[in-house]
């Protein structure tokens, strides 16, 4: 009992003492940038999943889940093909690196001469931006497979698609599973920028304009919203990953 209190209780310890913190220090309502905690709470339920539910929430997380997992599929396979073929590593490395340093903003401007400001544009640049931890994760998890299993499997003349879905993806998943949590913050954070910049609704453009507007409670409502969005999605991925590769948790928690 003492093991879970601690697995799942110590967690909570600094987000609860930060809360108690805000509640406590804004009771008197006195500050006009950080409005009571009591105020704000309320109104993350009905702004959020109440008032624009299906009009904002729902579209941002759609434009988040959608780029997502075409950054996931992109990456994943051309990581597979990159990290298996030297030449091609080689070959498109610098290309890389070059394009994973354009920052999102920067790419903004184009996707709204070349898409303009729906959805299309959104994805694409959400996409664009969360790949790259996938595809380099993929990649380097694929590279430093060790040699005697691929040489082992192909002793046994087992076939190329075989050796793929039974060794390779394996080997390489945990790395993976990084990327791909990795990918998922970034897809949050990207989805936000963009539908500031340019955008007829979703999360990003209700937060801009409450700002513009001086209200301060619906401001902070959907940054907090877009904190727990963020921490719900990371945990069901924490938990689909430990329940897939649990044969690799089991491991690290045996030293093995």
């Amino acid at each position: 009992m003492s093991s879970a209190l601690t697995r799942y209780g110590l967690p909570l310890v600094l987000p609860i003492a930060i809360l108690t913190t805000w509640a406590v220090l804004t009771a008197n309502g006195e500050s006009f940038y950080w409005p009571p905690l009591a105020d704000i709470i309320p109104r993350i339920w009905s702004l959020w999943f109440v008032e624009n539910f299906q009009s904002d929430f729902l579209p941002s997380l759609w434009r988040v889940l959608a780029s997502w997992t075409l950054a996931c599929g992109i990456g994943v396979v051309a990581g597979i093909v990159t990290g298996s073929l030297p030449v091609v590593r080689d070959l498109l490395n610098p290309l890389a690196n070059f394009l994973r340093a354009i920052p999102a903003a920067a790419l903004i401007p184009f996707t709204i001469l070349a898409f303009g400001i729906g959805d299309t544009a959104k994805v694409f640049v959400i996409t664009f931006v969360a790949v790259w931890p996938v595809f380099i994760n993929t990649m380097d998890g694929v590279d430093e497979i060790d040699p005697g299993l691929v040489q082992a499997a192909r002793a046994f003349r087992i076939s190329p698609a075989r050796r793929l879905f039974g060794v390779v993806l394996p080997a390489a998943a945990p790395r993976i599973a990084t990327g791909m949590r990795t990918s998922l913050a970034i897809a949050v954070i990207v989805m936000l920028i963009s539908e500031m910049v340019a955008s007829t609704n979703g999360i990003g453009l209700v937060t801009i304009q409450a700002q513009r507007t001086f209200q301060t409670v619906d401001m902070w409502a959907g940054i907090l919203v877009l904190g727990i969005l963020g921490f719900v999605l990371n945990f069901i991925f924490q938990r689909v990953e430990r329940r897939l590769l649990r044969w690799n948790f089991d491991s690290k928690r045996l030293g093995v």
